[in-house]
């Protein structure tokens, strides 16, 4: 098909992420042309982004593609793609959290699911990973509200709420069946809550894990080591060569500063997060619960409270976590919820880069 040349298009933040949302329908159904497409609505690859949509991170160049579902269990399907800054790469290896808090309120905003008078539950297909959850958010009189006094740290000012529910999840939550793997001499627990997430003591990589995000991916011996211990451990979890995939994420853990259970620098996969990701924050929470585990050694839970929260470089996310036990003894997800917000930026048509990227001066 004929490439569009001007698409519609719902610019949101989503959580501490920035997304483009766009219908599927309104997207070409083959993969490659509809990733070209992205590509020159996003401005990649440019560092800068700076003839497109993106923002010159990996969190402001993030796609959501929304399409009524066919799953029983689901209203809608949500396809997250990660648009490359730098290269001209669209990734669909992983699912995105905070992305995920504007899914509902797209939905409802494009007529997919009907607005209910006071609130509306959305449930979402998570066609990246097959996983489900459901965002209930605030829609008095029929109209998706964006206004309210919810705060998430990191982000400024305030929106209406978005709880997001997972359910437990069909598979391991250790996928490697052990509390502790010794990756390159360093301890690790594999753990995936949503997200396949590898959690380590910062100590263990001679960092403290309260440095800025800028310093740790200045330090080219740290960006080493970690691809080491990706590579093995995307093998161990079952995901075969993770050499061009964003997961697993790495998380260095060390005790909290601030009143929270720990402190974390995430790794998505070679930048650093300057926050957290929701799915991620939920392998760190779900981890954190693991007897035995790297975590456990390091956190600070309150054991009557089913809420942890984690601090990241530009604040906390609170989740709450709680485990149970399958019948062969291994740990597993019971419950994980956490409230995020989300505030529409735009909605109208965004005009594609017609030709491919010229080099040049800057």
């Amino acid at each position: 098909m004929p490439q569009p040349e001007e698409v519609p298009c719902l610019l949101m933040r989503g959580g501490t992420s920035k997304g483009a949302y766009f219908l599927a329908t309104d997207l070409p159904a083959e993969p490659a042309l509809r990733d070209d497409l992205l590509l020159r609505i996003m401005g990649s690859p440019d560092e800068r982004q700076i003839d497109g949509l993106g923002g010159a991170h990996p969190l402001t160049s993030k796609v959501a593609v929304i399409s009524a579902s066919t799953d029983p269990a689901a209203d809608v399907d949500y396809l997250f793609l990660q648009v490359m800054v730098d290269r001209p790469e669209v990734s669909d290896r992983q699912n995105c959290g905070n992305i995920l808090a504007g899914v509902g309120p797209f939905a409802v905003e494009r007529g997919l699911v009907p607005a209910g008078e006071q609130e509306t539950s959305v449930r979402i297909r998570m066609v990246n990973s097959g996983d489900h959850a459901t965002a209930t958010f605030p829609t008095p009189g029929g109209r998706v509200d964006y206004t309210g006094e919810a705060g998430i740290s990191g982000v400024l000012g305030t929106a209406a709420p978005v709880v997001i529910e997972f359910p437990p999840g069909a598979g391991e939550l250790l996928p490697t069946a052990n509390a502790v793997d010794v990756i390159d001499g360093v301890e690790v627990t594999c753990v995936n809550n949503g997200m396949p997430t590898v959690l380590m003591a910062a100590t263990a990589l001679k960092v403290t894990g309260y440095e800025r995000p800028r310093d740790l991916e200045e330090d080219v011996a740290l960006a080493d080591r970690l691809r080491t211990i990706r590579l093995e451990a995307g093998r161990l979890m079952g995901l075969g060569d993770v050499s061009d995939a964003t997961v697993p994420k790495l998380t260095l853990l060390a005790p909290p500063r601030d009143g929270g259970a720990v402190s974390t620098r995430t790794f998505i996969p070679v930048r650093c997060h300057t926050s957290i990701g929701v799915l991620g924050a939920a392998g760190v929470a779900a981890g954190l619960r693991i007897d035995g585990g790297v975590g456990a050694r390091l956190a600070v839970l309150d054991a009557a409270s089913d809420r942890i929260r984690i601090e990241h470089p530009t604040g906390f996310l609170d989740i709450e976590s709680t485990l149970g036990t399958t019948p062969g003894g291994l740990p597993c997800p019971r419950r994980t919820a956490v409230v995020r917000t989300a505030r529409k930026i735009f909605d109208g048509t965004v005009f594609p880069r017609a030709v491919a990227p010229l080099t040049g001066g800057r």
